[in-house]
């Protein structure tokens, strides 16, 4: 009788070794993950942390396997988070200069519209390609009825309205949508416009809720921005002043082809609403996306369409409601925000994409959080609200390995140093760990 030889007995004995120690190897690292992910899964549910909600995902870059998961399928306030999606937005519907006017000239009238270009006048960007076109127009017909976004988003906190962080949104918006003022031993005022419209002195509020009077102190030191109260004759007050040419208001531009005119090349926002998450910026973004389709600017139609066309495949589809965060009304989970993460990491050469994102303890939000000892091992987006902080992004490992994560923190009462000093440990764990 011929006794059956089994596969491992016809195997030499070298590859026969060398598949043991392979498989011992494995079951070795899954011990040592699975004690890792319990340890880590004590400290998310530790004492300090039992009256927060706390979510986190990890996932691994090069193939989309998820790593560690807590809470993840759970929606969370994102605040600033939400600068992802708006980000991911903005890569898939606008061109490399942001559009700033669409316009027709018949005869000796140019006939022109806003498309949302924040950067016209801005305090950082300070691009003047608007003015500069208008200087050698004769004729100006300008309509705004275009925005239809309102000036505020869905859930912002109303008594806001006077901190540099929240400035209106609008079509055509100039300076930014806000007065900077300067102490120099006089109060230098930019826009010049509103000059007479500073009082000195010590004032419980910046602005009055209902019209452009500011208050400014004169022991202050430092620049600050104070957001305006839009309108359309303001708007046309300042194109006539900084063109030297009347500018007519109209209800709509006229049939026909129109031109667009471009000013600054589009990553340099992209990397500035992200770095110093800017929400104003944030804002626009979505106004100009929705310029791309549809002569109406509202934010509503580029997150309908971004949600509709590329990311209905999130297992969580999020209540999305503005740009920026402010409103706390949206709800996203962290394995959403690490799939919209997946796919930017797709899409984007990495060089790129990190230029867009603060640095751990070196750059914008994380310059004085989750530094590595040798080299940077975090480009991530914070996101701050009252008793929340979130953290979503990209870590680098030690094994060299790139990480997609999104850690969220909801309703928490511990001071927010606190919380990130948690964070920190545990992400520097993970760092050390994958």
């Amino acid at each position: 009788m011929v006794r059956a030889l089994t596969f491992f007995q016809i195997l030499p004995k070298k590859t026969f070794f060398v598949i043991l120690g392979v498989l011992l190897c494995t079951g070795c690292a899954s011990t040592k993950n699975r004690k890792f992910e319990k340890k880590l899964r004590q400290k998310l549910s530790s004492d300090a942390a039992k009256n927060q909600f706390t979510g986190v995902t990890v996932v691994d870059a090069s193939n989309g396997k998820t790593l560690f998961d807590f809470n993840g399928q759970k929606y969370f306030t994102p605040a600033s988070n939400v600068k992802i999606a708006t980000l991911y937005t903005a890569l898939q519907l606008l061109p490399q200069k942001i559009p700033s006017l669409r316009y027709t000239l018949q005869g000796d009238t140019l006939y022109m519209e806003g498309m949302g270009d924040p950067t016209q006048l801005h305090p950082y960007f300070q691009d003047s390609t608007v003015v500069q076109f208008l200087k050698t127009q004769k004729h100006i017909a300008l309509n705004l009825s275009n925005f239809k976004g309102g000036r505020f988003g869905s859930g912002w906190a109303w008594d806001d309205y006077s901190y540099g962080y929240h400035p209106e949104r609008g079509g055509l918006p100039l300076y930014g949508n806000v007065v900077t003022l300067l102490n120099q031993g006089t109060t230098r005022v930019s826009p010049v416009y509103f000059k007479d419209s500073v009082l000195n002195g010590t004032f419980s509020t910046n602005r009055d809720e209902e019209r452009n009077r500011f208050y400014f102190s004169l022991d202050r030191t430092d620049t600050i921005t104070i957001p305006f109260k839009t309108s359309t004759a303001l708007t046309r007050k300042f194109l006539e002043k900084l063109s030297t040419r009347t500018v007519r208001p109209i209800s709509r531009l006229p049939e026909g082809h129109k031109k667009i005119l471009y000013s600054v090349a589009s990553d340099s926002v992209y990397k500035r609403m992200m770095v110093v998450s800017d929400n104003f910026l944030a804002e626009q973004l979505l106004v100009l996306a929705s310029a791309t389709l549809s002569d109406t600017l509202e934010g509503r139609l580029a997150r309908e369409h971004i949600l509709k066309e590329y990311l209905s495949d999130l297992e969580q589809a999020p209540r999305w409601v503005d740009g920026s965060g402010l409103s706390r009304y949206n709800l996203f989970s962290p394995r959403s925000l690490t799939q919209i993460l997946q796919k930017l990491y797709a899409t984007v050469p990495k060089e790129r994409l990190f230029a867009f994102f603060p640095m751990g303890g070196v750059s914008g939000t994380l310059q004085d959080w989750y530094g590595g000892d040798q080299r940077p091992y975090i480009y991530a987006k914070s996101g701050s609200l009252g008793n929340n902080y979130c953290l979503s992004g990209y870590m680098l490992t030690r094994s060299g390995k790139t990480l997609i994560f999104s850690f969220m923190n909801n309703h928490f009462r511990l001071p927010t140093t606190q919380v990130k000093q948690q964070m920190q440990l545990i992400l520097e764990s993970m760092r050390d760990h994958y």
